[in-house]
């Protein structure tokens, strides 16, 4: 594994390359971004799939969102879709330019939200030659499932207060700990779920610190990751999530994907697996990761 530095404007983004076994600097091969969640870093699920990835012969690259993890870019902890998928256009600018990859057999891979971003920048990106998704989720949906004109309400609030002076507003993802999540009285298996990988140590990562700056869930809420899907997704298409169903709603947005599409596409449910199952669960990734190394060998020739 490589770091590497890749350039969105003037903010750099954080990069891990990992690179095949037995590589070798004089041969091409095709290469893929991955794309992390909302909330995580390159070094977790990201991560995980770039090295699985890596092992089945690709060039697999997993970096920092801007504003977050490793990267550049202010404010931090803010997550807005539109940097989000600019930072996909940056990532695959960087594989163009290494000579070991073959600029013609590039694709993407994202996990939960980073699948909508995904989606959404290969929708414009042809450079992107095939599209891999793991449990996607669109992001907006699922935060317009909550008190969207409170919440709308409350952010412009935020940002008068923050224009007069005030420090910015930083709010969790989640909650803190398992324990924290307890005393809230919080039952929802899939918030549980999420606390169990990010807040523990699973998959706790220093830099993945839980912390969201409030006013981007504006943008967030205006954001429809697979708006004209159905019209401009034209590259190949693997669908991955699992069958034991939670409430975040990957299998309904994994299937909602999956039938807008309109090129060459597949869905496969994982038996058994939950969400986050997917995320590091080895029994449930190799699953996903030999589905993917068939689907990108089929797609990135």
């Amino acid at each position: 594994m490589q770091q590497v530095s890749i350039q969105n404007g003037s903010v750099g983004i954080a990069g891990n390359l990992y690179l095949p076994t037995d590589f070798d600097e004089n041969k091409q091969y095709a290469a893929i971004a991955c794309v992390h969640p909302g909330s995580s870093v390159k070094e977790q699920t990201a991560g995980i799939y770039a090295e699985r990835l890596a092992q089945q012969g690709f060039v697999a690259l997993a970096f920092d969102a801007s504003g977050q993890g490793e990267s550049g870019g202010e404010p931090r902890g803010a997550e807005v879709p539109a940097a989000r998928v600019e930072d996909i256009r940056c990532a695959v600018d960087f594989l163009t330019t290494p000579s070991f990859v073959d600029h013609e057999r590039i694709g993407v891979l994202g996990i939960c939200a980073g699948g909508g971003y995904a989606v959404n920048a290969a929708m414009t990106e042809r450079r992107i030659r095939a599209v891999g998704t793991v449990v996607p989720v669109n992001i907006g949906r699922a935060r317009r499932e909550g008190p969207v004109d409170q919440l709308l309400d409350e952010v412009a609030a935020a940002r008068t207060r923050e224009a007069r002076g005030d420090d910015p507003v930083i709010t969790n993802w989640l909650p803190d700990s398992p324990e924290a999540a307890v005393e809230a009285g919080i039952t929802d298996v899939d918030v549980l779920e999420a606390v169990d990988y990010y807040r523990t140590p699973r998959g706790r990562h220093e830099r993945s610190d839980n912390r969201l700056k409030f006013t981007s869930t504006a943008p967030m809420l205006a954001f429809d990751a697979f708006h004209l899907a159905e019209q401009l997704l034209t590259q190949p298409l693997q669908v991955i999530v699992g069958n034991r169903i939670g409430g975040f709603g990957s299998y309904r947005d994994g299937h909602e994907l999956f039938g807008k599409a309109r090129g060459a596409k597949d869905l496969v449910e994982i038996d058994g697996a939950s969400h986050y199952d997917l995320y590091d669960r080895p029994e449930y990734v190799g699953q996903a990761v030999e589905t993917l190394k068939v689907f990108y060998a089929r797609h990135l020739t």
